[in-house]
Formats: C-alpha cells, sequence, structure tokens
C-alpha cells in the first residue's frame, strides 16, 4: 500500500505527541519530564530505526527490509518497492545485454564496440579469431596498438571511414579483411572486420587472367599484323573486294591490339607494379607532349584545342600512369565530341592544389551514368563506343592512378552541353618547377 508523506503531516503527529505527553504529565504534575521522557523515546526509536536500516543497506544480504510500523514502515516499503522496480529494470537490461550480445555473436564479422578514445570496451568472438583481440584481458586497449599494420594506422589518421580499409589479419597473413569504422551512438565507434579473402583470391586470379591472356594476344596480333602488311605491300594488286576485306581485318586487328594494350595498362595499374617508381615530374612538358601526341585523332573531326598549362606546377607521380591517365582523358574528349567541337586542357593551381581539367563541348553525358563511367568495360552508348573504338577501359585505368596519387577524380556533366573531367591533386604531392616560368597559352 502507497502512503503520502508530508511535512504538515509529520509536524502535526510530533506536536500532537508532545501535546499528550504534556498533558499526562500536566495531570500528574510532571509535565517537565513527560516531556522530557517522550523525546528521548521517539529519540530511540528513531535511532533503533536508523541502526537497523545502516546495517541492513551495509552487511545484510537480505532483500527485504526490517519490518516495522508508522513512518519507518512506510520507509522500509517504500526502500523495497524501489528495491523491486530496480531488480526488474535491471532484469529487462540483462535480457536486452544479452540479446545484444547474442545478435553480435550470430553477425558473419568481427565486431568490436570502440570509446571515442579508440579503446576497446567489446568484442565478439569472431574478433578473437580474426583480429587477435583477447577477452577480457584487452579491454581499455587503443585497438591501434593491437592492429600495427601501416594502412590502418594512416586510415586513422585520414579519418575518412565512407570506405573500407582492406589489411591482412594480424593472427593469419593469409586472411585478408575489409576493415570498416561508424559511430555507435554518442560516445562510441563500432569497428566491423570481414573475412574477404575468397574475393580477394578471385580478384587476384582475375586479374593474373587479364594480365597472362594479354600477354599471350600481343604475339598472335603481331603476327597477324605483319602477314597483313606484306600482303598489302606486295607488288601485286588485290582485287578490289580482297582490298577491302584485308583493310578490315587491319582495322579490326588494330582495335584489339589497343584493347589488349589497354588491358596491360589496367593489369599493371591494379597489382601497383609501379608504386614505388615515384619521382618528380615535370607535368607542363607531359601535357604539351601528350597534345601534340593525340592531334593525329583529331585530324578527321577538325577540333578546336585550347590548352591553359601552368609552367610552374609539378608533381610527384609515376610518369607512365600520370601519362595513361591524362592521355585516356584526352583521347575520350576527342572521341565523344563532334567535329568543329571546343576541347579546353587545363593544367592550374586551386587553392593549395592543382588540378588538370579536360572540358568539351560534346553531347554530355546522362546523370545515371556518371557514377558508373569508372566501371570496367562499361559504355554509355555500345555502338557509338564500337564506331570510336573505345574499349570501356580508359576511365578504370583513370580510376587506379588517382587512387594511387592521393588525388580525386571529379566528373561533372549535364547532359547536351557537354562534360568536364578533372583529377584534383593533394598539396603533397605538387613540386615548384621554376620561379621564372609564366603560363603558357595557346
Amino acid at each position: 500500500m502507497h502512503f503520502q508523506l508530508s511535512t504538515k503531516f509529520i509536524t502535526f503527529r510530533l506536536i500532537s505527541t508532545l501535546l499528550i505527553s504534556a498533558f499526562v504529565g500536566w495531570l500528574f504534575s510532571y509535565s517537565l519530564l513527560a516531556l522530557l521522557t517522550t523525546c528521548l523515546v521517539l529519540l530511540f526509536w528513531h535511532y533503533r530505526h536508523l541502526f537497523k536500516l545502516v546495517n541492513w543497506l551495509e552487511q545484510s544480504k537480505a532483500i527485504s527490509p526490517p519490518q516495522s510500523d508508522g513512518i519507518w514502515g512506510r520507509i522500509y516499503d517504500g526502500l523495497y518497492r524501489q528495491i523491486k522496480q530496480h531488480r526488474q529494470k535491471t532484469k529487462v537490461l540483462n535480457y536486452k545485454i544479452r540479446r545484444f550480445r547474442d545478435g553480435a555473436e550470430a553477425l558473419p564479422d568481427a565486431a568490436l564496440v570502440l570509446s571515442d578514445e579508440l579503446a576497446i570496451q567489446w568484442g565478439n568472438k569472431k574478433a578473437q579469431r580474426l583480429l587477435g583481440v583477447r577477452w577480457p584481458e584487452d579491454i581499455g586497449q587503443r585497438i591501434d596498438n593491437l592492429l600495427r599494420a601501416p594502412e590502418f594506422v594512416q586510415y586513422l589518421d585520414d579519418g575518412l571511414f565512407d570506405a573500407p580499409c582492406s589489411l591482412a589479419s594480424p593472427v593469419n597473413s593469409a586472411i585478408q579483411l575489409e576493415i570498416r569504422l561508424m559511430a555507435y551512438g554518442n560516445e562510441h565507434i563500432l569497428l566491423l572486420a570481414r573475412d574477404i579473402s575468397h574475393i580477394f583470391r578471385l580478384e587476384e586470379m582475375r586479374r593474373d587472367f587479364v594480365a597472362n591472356v594479354s600477354h599471350e594476344l600481343k604475339t598472335p596480333l603481331t603476327v597477324v599484323r605483319g602477314y597483313i602488311e606484306m600482303i598489302q605491300s606486295t607488288d601485286h594488286a588485290l582485287e578490289p573486294h580482297w582490298q577491302k576485306a584485308f583493310s578490315t581485318i587491319e582495322g579490326q586487328v588494330t582495335r584489339m591490339d589497343r584493347l589488349v594494350e589497354q588491358l596491360l595498362n589496367l593489369s599493371k595499374v591494379e597489382t601497383h607494379s609501379e608504386i614505388d617508381n615515384k619521382h618528380v615530374i615535370d607535368m607542363p612538358m607531359l601535357l604539351n607532349t601528350l597534345v601534340d601526341d593525340v592531334s593525329w585523332l583529331n585530324q578527321g573531326k577538325d577540333h578546336k584545342i585550347e590548352i591553359s598549362i601552368d609552367a610552374n606546377i609539378g608533381l610527384i607521380g609515376i610518369d607512365t600512369e600520370l601519362k595513361s591517365a591524362c592521355a585516356n582523358l584526352l583521347s575520350n574528349a576527342i572521341a565523344y565530341t563532334q567535329a568543329q567541337g571546343t576541347i579546353k586542357v587545363i593544367w592550374r593551381k586551386e587553392g593549395n592544389k592543382a588540378k588538370f581539367i579536360v572540358k568539351d563541348n560534346g553531347p554530355g553525358i546522362k546523370p545515371l551514368d556518371i557514377n558508373r563511367l569508372t566501371e570496367r568495360f562499361y559504355r554509355i552508348d555500345k555502338s557509338r563506343s564500337r564506331d570510336t573504338g573505345g574499349s570501356g577501359l580508359g576511365l578504370a585505368i583513370v580510376k587506379h592512378v588517382v587512387h594511387h596519387h592521393n588525388a580525386q577524380l571529379i566528373i561533372n556533366s549535364k547532359w547536351g552541353r557537354g562534360s568536364e573531367f578533372a583529377i584534383l591533386f593533394e598539396e603533397s604531392s605538387l613540386v615548384d618547377l621554376s620561379e621564372d616560368a609564366g603560363e603558357i597559352k595557346c
């Protein structure tokens, strides 16, 4: 039963008790003695229950509080109700925690709950198997003290958790992990590590297959091209239908040769075969050379090519990869821009970064296609790509080159109003080539 106590009620009870005791004492001519005796009894009664309460709270293991009447009985009843409510809430909370842990253990991924300072708070059993986290010995340890892979440390330093981080498991180097970090509540971070070894092996097999097949195709294509050129250069004139047939064969061999070359380039940038060959690159010279080299593609369409190149800006990078990426953007602009269109090639500084831009006034790209442009073999218009000799690999190569140079590929296009492809390089990659050189404009 619930009781409501108030200051007025307690004061009324106390004054009533004292008045009654004073009246009884007055009847026997001992009013002060009666009041003193009553106060001592009340004081003893309250202290007795106070000691019982302290003993119950500190020493007793019983759940039920001591029994009493009056105010202390109500206090004990209130404490008992609070204890029952607390136990009920604890039971519900423990049930939810068990449900959470059962769900976390059922996950196919290793899961760690980290504090906002990256200290380990909790982990499932797969975290022990894949990440080598010991439970509960490693509670409070920073995750970067256990995962010391350079790529993971760099991943934490960058703080860009939209993309995953790939690294070998510290427990078994044959296991390849994909790690993601995400906010978990207001003060925690959730780390998920997924075993992608089978995907990694399939990707390696695909890269090896592409590289090997491309190399194997090189020799027969060279032989076929040699025989065609030998037949076409013979002194005996071929009949018109044979001339047309051999010209068609030569065109298809040329197209296949370009496809094989693109496959080899893609295989090279995917395997990071030249990742350690970074050095200072004279970007103005490289870009001017590329514009001159691709000018033969422009003979039939008579494009107007405008270049604006800052001669002061160089890069630290891989020259073969940067040349391939820039050449692909230039050749795409020439291939897909209508005759007598305008193509702008720009190399300039923007703030503390540098930007390479290829802009055209061609047909543009639909919004639905922009996000898929860097996929291997993806073509916006398959028939048009066949006509222009496109392989669908150029922008896939550009994507990998951009990733190797810690840069960013930016694509802006409006359907029917042209396209702009830009590569934005970070300040750490820039080099000042000359103090005297100015901007080259043509």
